[in-house]
């Protein structure tokens, strides 16, 4: 007999929504119910399709649906989401307004998109489970969206374009399936090139800006957000937006003819080898408004070599490098006239430039000329395929452009109707370069030591409370700064440059800091970089780069630009420790020669009984640092930060090739910079790496670390995945044993309920450690080779004598 599953409250298969095997349509008969049925049957659907019409039983259909999509209004939708649980249905859609769907969900244990969502589409398997009017096409672009209008334009532009989807996921109102479980789904998604998000609203920012990194990781994010001036005319809440996109790695833009651009641009274009664009042109007018349009997106211009230039003059008869009038000073990059009368020579220079050096990318600008444009748009989509950097084209006009940029787009090429747009493109291709490449950028063994008496701030903030006052005097804010060995100056004593720093708090991402300049000036010129709290030294050099004002200020080791940066790591550990700060502005910060000093500072406490500031961004979380005495010496065992990566990559080196084999399952040679970065820059939302570390050397001479699956980051249980792997000198010193401990504590505490594992069948002495700490063990169906090692947390485990490595 067929086992049955029915859902249960913290149990979900995303499968569910994303591959179902059945779908049920409940309101079948309503507009929006004929429309999402209609489209299940026209994206030839294979599995099984189940009308249901207003007022019928859902207990009667004949077989459980995984997913049932809501068309018609409940007025008990509790008791709906209960039948529909009863009947084995693990996920919903709701097109329309529906009030309690959360709490329905909770208790009934279906996890439901909407209201007012746009519904859920996987072109690949047929299923378009919406409420658009057009079929979508396959693809590799994925959409999540807020807004089912939004979905409904984006499709409209998709299918003259031939821009193809992996998935098109309406979140609507957002009350229970977030981004966080679709991102984490995309982001294993083979089949999902690049990713656009839609926001207006998140639950958790936590949870979004987890899921996000974990996906940017991957892939290609980029996000709008519609409505941010409407929230916040000012401008900030978009700021903190930006900067919270910044920090997981997602590109963001400001308009919908930027989001299209970078759909057409990330599925289709190759990742481009540099910087420098390349314009190849029959035009030079147009060419230049997308030189003007590379310069003001910060982007260079190719300036070519002499060989390369000799090259060109030879194979390509006629064309010529040209920087587009007398008057344009040197150094500012070439553009490529090909002249009219050939058509394909854009294609034969685009080749040509492809192959060179210093060129990142190319963009091609055709305007229209004749009847011989066709064979030259051949060339270019063939050429375009072939080559090994991006080729972008700006196909101009409409009577016979639309044509051009049809027949581009069906052969896979970036194709644009004005130059502005194809560099807004190649602008996208370079921003998700540049992030990929912060990622591999592995931060300076040293921490800068803070050294805070934070005894001595919660005395004062106590003293304070008792004294009825929230607002602290100049003074008290003063000591609260030192405590955190920030210096201060007398106002009358400010001189040099005056910059002002900002505590602030966004309604989505919560706190936020200011850096800029200060003064009456800081007011007009509204000269801020914002970022989100916990900062460390590269993010805080970062955000204050990000300035206008930094450029007037000469970095190093110990110019006043580092001064800064210190600042606002220390002001960054001081909102860390003590939520209950409400706000803090520190203006003027006199900034002479290269000290930084708080010249006036005002800092003002939380009512009684407010809830404390919930950072975005998890803080490194030092009360989890602990020792462990292994015979004649101590060890520190603490959670694991970016600053490791270098002792992590010499702990490998000072493996055995077949520790490295146990651990990693294959016979690495060494650790890239990508996975090293991976490795220390750890997500504690989601994840835990703790290492034992020999002092003052810093070396990392064990590490254990657990990744929980996204049903346990969202709070509902869950397992996480367990690896450990020590160094030979420390083996059998009960490293290992320290280590996995702290991490199983850890794990209990997060509300995990098992943690699973993987070990080579051969590798003896870690089966018998496992065992030792209460895993019981398993072949691995299909693999004779692996065994899977489980633990249980939701009682305590029984310990059988094992190995002590």
């Amino acid at each position: 007999m067929p086992v049955s599953y029915r859902p249960t409250p913290g149990r979900f298969r995303p499968e569910a929504l994303f591959r179902p095997a059945s779908v049920a349509v409940i309101g079948a008969d309503s507009p929006a119910g004929v429309q999402v049925l209609g489209n299940l049957r026209a994206g030839g659907f294979a599995g099984a399709v189940l009308p249901v019409a207003s007022g019928a039983d859902i207990a009667a259909l004949a077989e459980a649906p995984d997913l049932a999509v809501i068309c018609e209004p409940a007025p008990d939708i509790a008791s709906l989401f209960a039948r529909l649980a009863a009947r084995g249905t693990f996920a919903a859609v709701v097109t329309g307004m529906a009030s309690g769907l959360r709490a329905a969900a909770r208790a009934s244990g279906v996890r439901v998109l909407g209201p007012g969502s746009f519904g859920v589409a996987v072109p690949a398997l047929g299923l378009n489970a919406t409420t658009g009017h057009l079929v979508p096409r396959p693809g590799r672009l994925a959409l999540v969206s807020q807004s089912a209008a939004l979905c409904r334009a984006v499709l409209d532009w998709a299918e003259p374009n031939g821009v193809g989807f992996s998935h098109i996921v309406g979140i609507g109102g957002n009350e229970d399936i977030g981004f966080a479980l679709v991102l984490d789904w995309l982001a294993r998604d083979p089949g999902t090139g690049a990713i656009l998000l839609d926001i207006r609203r998140v639950k958790s920012a936590r949870l979004f800006l987890s899921a996000a990194r974990a996906a940017a990781r991957m892939r290609p994010v980029v996000a709008i957000r519609a409505g941010s001036r409407l929230i916040d005319p000012d401008g900030d809440a978009n700021a903190a937006f930006e900067a919270a996109l910044r920090r997981a790695g997602v590109l963001s833009v400001a308009t919908l003819e930027e989001l299209l651009a970078a759909a057409e641009t990330l599925t289709r274009a190759r990742p481009p080898r540099g910087e420098a664009l390349a314009i190849v042109t029959n035009a030079i007018g147009p060419a230049q408004l997308g030189a003007d349009a590379a310069l003001r997106e910060g982007l260079q211009l190719a300036a070519l070599t002499l060989p390369t230039r000799e090259v060109l003059r030879l194979a390509v008869p006629g064309a010529f490098a040209t920087r587009g009038g007398a008057d344009v000073p040197d150094g500012v990059g070439d553009m490529i006239y090909c002249g009219l009368d050939t058509p394909i020579k854009l294609a034969e220079a685009a080749a040509l430039l492809a192959g060179a050096p210093e060129v990142g990318g190319v963009l091609v600008v055709h305007a229209p000329t004749g009847p011989g444009d066709a064979a030259g748009m051949e060339a270019i989509a063939a050429a375009a395929g072939a080559l090994k950097v991006p080729v972008l084209v700006c196909a101009m006009g409409e009577t016979t452009g639309a044509a051009h940029r049809r027949r581009l787009a069906d052969a896979g090429v970036p194709v644009f109707a004005t130059p502005e747009q194809a560099v807004r493109g190649f602008a996208h291709l370079v921003q998700h370069r540049r992030t990929r490449e912060a990622a591999r950028e592995l931060p300076p063994r040293a921490v800068m030591q803070l050294d805070p008496d934070r005894a001595a701030v919660r005395a004062l903030f106590d003293a304070v409370r008792a004294e009825g006052r929230l607002a602290l005097t100049a003074g008290e804010a003063a000591r609260a700064l030192a405590a955190y060995r920030i210096a201060s100056a007398a106002p009358a004593e400010a001189g040099g440059h005056n910059l002002m720093l900002r505590l602030g708090e966004d309604r989505m991402f919560g706190p936020i800091l200011a850096i800029g300049q200060g003064g009456p000036a800081g007011t007009v010129l509204h000269d801020l970089a914002i970022d989100l709290p916990p900062l460390n030294l590269p993010l805080a050099r970062a955000q204050f780069a990000r300035t206008r004002i930094a450029a007037a200020f000469p970095s190093g080791p110990d110019g006043p630009a580092e001064a800064v940066a210190a600042v606002l790591v220390r002001v960054s550990q001081l909102v860390v420790d003590f939520p209950e700060i409400q706000s803090l502005e520190i203006d003027p910060v006199r900034l002479d020669g290269a000290t930084a000093l708080a010249a006036g500072a005002r800092l003002v406490l939380r009512p009684p009984g407010a809830a404390p500031a919930r950072l975005a961004i998890p803080p490194y979380p030092a009360e989890l640092a602990g020792t462990l005495q292994t015979g004649d010496e101590v060890l520190t065992i603490r959670p694991i930060r970016p600053e490791d990566a270098a002792a992590h990559g010499e702990l490998f080196r000072r493996l055995s090739p077949q520790d490295v084999r146990y651990r990693f399952f294959s016979a690495l040679r060494e650790l890239s910079p990508e996975q090293l970065a991976r490795m220390t820059q750890v997500d504690y939302e989601r994840e835990m790496a703790f290492i034992a570390v020999r002092e003052p050397a810093g070396e990392t001479v064990g590490v254990a670390r657990l990744v929980r699956e996204s049903s346990a980051v969202e709070g509902q249980g869950g397992t996480g995945e367990f690896a450990v792997v020590v160094q030979p000198d420390v083996k059998g010193k009960g490293v290992a044993s320290a280590l996995m401990r702290r991490l199983i504590d850890w794990a209990r505490g997060q509300g995990i309920t098992m943690i699973v594992g993987q070990v080579l069948a051969d590798n003896t002495p870690m089966l018998a450690f496992i065992r030792g700490l209460g895993f019981t063990l398993r072949r691995m169906q299909g693999e004779s080779d692996v065994m899977e090692a489980v633990l249980s947390l939701e009682s305590p485990p029984t310990p059988t004598p094992g190995a002590r490595p």
